[in-house]
C-alpha cells in the first residue's frame, strides 16, 4: 500500500511540476507592434512574429500603426496598461518611435526592433535589422551593367523618415555616382506605397519620357512604377529595380518584368525577435545591439533560388 501511495505521490508531483511550466508562458503576453498591414512583406513579417510567439506558449496580439507615429504611440500606452510582457517592434520613425520605445523600457518592458531602426543606442534592448545598405550596393552594381555604365534613370524613395529608406539610397549611389553618363533626372519619396508609386512614376513620365531605369526603394513602389510604365507603354524599355523580396516581384523576375530586387529574409528577423523576447521573459538580459541580416541580390540568373520573403 505504502509503495502505491508512494507512486501516487510522484505522479502527481510530475503533474504539478509541468502546469507549473506550462504557466510560466501561458499566462505571458507578446505585442507585435507594426508600421503598417497594407504592404504584403509586413503582413508576413507581423504573422511570422506572431505563429513564432504562439508556438513559444504565449498569447501574441498584433497591432497596426497605419504609418502613423500617433496611433503607434496610442498602441504602446495600451500595451503597457494591458501589461504585456514583450514587444515586437516595426517602427514608424527612426526618430519619432523612440519616444514610444522609451515609454515601454520605463514601464519593464523590453522591445525588440524588426527591420527598421531606431536612432538610440539603448532604448531598444535590441535591434534585428537587413543590412540595407549593402543589399543595395549590390543592386546598384547590377544596375550599372544593366543599363552598361550609361543612362537616365528615376529613384523612387520610400518614407523619409525611415533609415532604411536612407541606407538603400545611399548604397545604390555608393555605386551609380561613379559613373558620370549614368544621370538620375528625377528623385521622389512615395512612402513605401504602391499606389503613391504609380502617381509619382506618372508624373514623372510626363517630365522625363525616356528613362532608362528606375530604382524603388521597396518592391510595393516597384509594382507601383511598372503599373504606371504599363500604362504608358513603356513596360519593356525600362528597367525596374525593387528591394525586399515579395511574393509579386519574385513573380515578376520569373516573367522577365522586373529586373531585379533586394531579397530581405523577415522570416530571420520575425522569429529572432521572438526568440529573443522568450528569453529576456525567462530570465536572459545579454543581448547585442543590433543585429545585421544579410540582404542578397535576386535576378534572373538566380530566381529558381528564392521564394517570396526567402530562399527555396
Amino acid at each position: 500500500m505504502k509503495k502505491y501511495t508512494f507512486l501516487f505521490l510522484l505522479m502527481m508531483m510530475a503533474v504539478f511540476a509541468c502546469k507549473q511550466k506550462t504557466n510560466t508562458t501561458s499566462n505571458k503576453k507578446i505585442a507585435i507592434v507594426v508600421s503598417t498591414l497594407n504592404n504584403p512583406w509586413f503582413v508576413f513579417l507581423a504573422e511570422t512574429a506572431q505563429k513564432k510567439a504562439q508556438e513559444l506558449g504565449y498569447q501574441a496580439d498584433i497591432f497596426d500603426s497605419q504609418n502613423n507615429t500617433a496611433l503607434e504611440s496610442d498602441h504602446f500606452e495600451n500595451i503597457i496598461v494591458a501589461g504585456f510582457d514583450a514587444i515586437l517592434f516595426n517602427s514608424t520613425d527612426a526618430n519619432g518611435s523612440v519616444a514610444n520605445v522609451l515609454k515601454a523600457k520605463t514601464a519593464g518592458i523590453p522591445v525588440f526592433c524588426m527591420d527598421r531602426e531606431i536612432n538610440s543606442v539603448d532604448a531598444a534592448t535590441s535591434q534585428i535589422l537587413s543590412d540595407s545598405y549593402a543589399g543595395a550596393v549590390s543592386i546598384g552594381t547590377y544596375f550599372t551593367q544593366q543599363l552598361q555604365k550609361k543612362g537616365d534613370y528615376v529613384e523612387i524613395l520610400g518614407i523619409v523618415g525611415d533609415n532604411n529608406t536612407w541606407a538603400r539610397s545611399k548604397g545604390f549611389h555608393s555605386v551609380v555616382d561613379q559613373y558620370p553618363n549614368l544621370k538620375m533626372v528625377a528623385q521622389q519619396s512615395a512612402d513605401f506605397d504602391r499606389n503613391k508609386a504609380l502617381e509619382v512614376m506618372e508624373s514623372i513620365l510626363q517630365a522625363h519620357p525616356t528613362i532608362d531605369a528606375v530604382f524603388c526603394g521597396n518592391d510595393g513602389m516597384a509594382m507601383g512604377a511598372y503599373q504606371a510604365l504599363v500604362s504608358a507603354g513603356k513596360e519593356k524599355n525600362v528597367k525596374v529595380f525593387g528591394f525586399d523580396g515579395a511574393e509579386d516581384v519574385i513573380t515578376s523576375i520569373g516573367e522577365k518584368k522586373v529586373t531585379a530586387t533586394g531579397m530581405q529574409f523577415p522570416k530571420v528577423m520575425a522569429e529572432t525577435a521572438a526568440i529573443f523576447a522568450d528569453e529576456y521573459i525567462k530570465g536572459k538580459r545579454d543581448f547585442p545591439q543590433k543585429i545585421p541580416v544579410a540582404v542578397e541580390l535576386v535576378t534572373e540568373k538566380n530566381i529558381d533560388h528564392y521564394i517570396a520573403y526567402g530562399k527555396k
